[in-house]
């Protein structure tokens, strides 16, 4: 019976006479299809192809399994606590971790670094992969004979970082929101520190777009690089710079013309402060309980505050000096000279004869010499005589020559469209592969 159309079929079965019938109908068939007898066939071209085929890798039965997890440290967590999460269970790595020196490194681990922990199949420590505070790459691996610790040197990729913001309450607030980290922020005021004075010129509303690099280890940001282009909008005036490498391979800021956005001398020697005593012929001192003259400006910060050189130099006195205490006396070009005084230390290997860079760590705050709390004394000289640093027209640097314009304006127009793309986007956070 067979279905056709959702019914049965009834279908009759042949006789035995008629299955006889088809059987010889069959044996007819194949004989009909047969080869003659005495028939010569032609043989078919026949050709040898040999080719040598590789062995097949049989992996050993005995290699066992090794099974990765990233594990972040978290806020209270001990060695013990975080390598529970992995699945581990190896009094033996934890006896190597809690025992040898060189693995010490994992203990100083902050909230949120990533640890690669390698675990087999009976839950004990394969291999462990983190970065150091120090962005070394740390691997503690299982040895026949325990364990070993090795260090290397990351590879790291630069990406470029877009980020722009507007000014509510303060120029760190506004960072902040931005999520732009703080050495980005402190050297975007570095950039524009001759034309802003960040100290009274800011104000709600002003805003600033930024473009800088950002390293990156395993995906995981490990700090900023250099500033490559940025705009601040000050009461409505805007100031651009970008960073360009001359045909001498010097490297400085200019603004869209050519003109060199940094000053060749930095108008405070710290990063943020407050002035607690300015330039004048008549100050009562505290010490001395006397009408002096106080020819140079305080600085108010806290003990152990970075000082930087105003401006490049060479150094021509490092050492204790009278009421300055601890100080440091640079000669920079033409006739000018700084002073930074009162100083808690001097920056390790700093001598007379140094040359400095402008913005270089020359020092730290103190209160040594004649001084009631910790500030710096700062004194900028002319043909070595004092003048008040907070009202001069400071020396620029110099502009892009014309026979480089070309190149300038060449070399900096993909940081222009960057910055346009920044600043017309509101809140712009964005990062791209070099």
């Amino acid at each position: 019976m067979h279905r056709r159309n959702g019914g049965i079929v009834a279908r009759r079965l042949p006789t035995r006479g008629q299955w006889l019938l088809l059987g010889v109908f069959g044996l007819s068939a194949v004989a009909a299809f047969g080869i003659a007898p005495d028939t010569t066939l032609d043989s078919a071209p026949v050709t040898l192809v040999e080719r040598v085929l590789p062995a097949p890798v049989i992996a050993p039965e005995d290699v066992a399994a090794v099974y990765w997890r990233e594990e972040r440290v978290q806020r209270g967590d001990t060695i013990g606590s975080l390598l529970a999460r992995a699945g581990v269970d190896d009094p033996p790595a934890m006896s190597y971790l809690r025992s040898a020196p060189e693995a010490r490194p994992i203990y100083q681990l902050r909230p949120g670094r990533a640890v690669h922990v390698g675990v087999d199949d009976e839950g004990d420590l394969v291999a462990l992969r983190f970065r150091t505070v120090g962005n070394d790459e740390l691997t503690i691996a299982r040895t026949d004979d325990g364990f070993r610790t090795e260090r290397s040197v990351p590879s790291e990729e630069v990406r470029t970082t877009l980020r722009s913001g507007e000014i509510r309450s303060s120029l760190f607030g506004a960072a902040d929101a931005a999520g732009i980290p703080d050495q980005v922020i402190i050297a975007l005021a570095d950039v524009f520190a001759a034309d802003i004075d960040f100290y009274h010129d800011v104000r709600k509303g002003d805003r600033f777009t930024v473009v800088y690099e950002t390293r990156f280890i395993d995906g995981e940001p490990a700090g900023t690089g250099r500033i490559l282009a940025a705009e601040f909008v000050n009461d409505g005036h805007a100031y651009r710079a970008f960073q360009w490498r001359d045909g001498a391979g010097n490297v400085g800021y200019y603004g869209d013309e050519g003109r060199a956005s940094r000053s060749a001398f930095l108008r405070s020697p710290l990063e943020f402060s407050r002035v607690t005593s300015g330039f004048t012929m008549a100050r009562f001192h505290p010490l001395l309980r006397t009408w002096r003259e106080h020819k140079g400006v305080d600085y108010a910060a806290p003990t152990g505050t970075s000082v930087r050189a105003t401006a490049d130099g060479t150094v021509t006195f490092a050492g204790w000096q009278n009421g300055y205490g601890n100080v440091i006396f640079i000669r920079h070009q033409g006739a000018y000279s700084t002073v930074y005084g009162h100083l808690s230390k001097l920056a390790a290997n700093l001598k007379v004869g140094d040359k400095i860079a402008q913005g270089d760590t020359i020092g730290y705050v103190g209160m040594t010499g004649w001084a009631t709390g910790p500030h710096l004394h700062y004194e900028f000289r002319i043909a070595d005589q004092p003048h008040d640093p907070l009202a001069l027209d400071l020396p620029v640097a110099e502009p892009v020559t014309p026979e480089r314009y070309a190149a300038f304006r060449e070399g900096i127009a993909p940081l222009v469209e960057s910055l346009m793309l920044a600043r017309s986007l509101p809140g712009t956070s964005l990062a791209a592969r070099e």
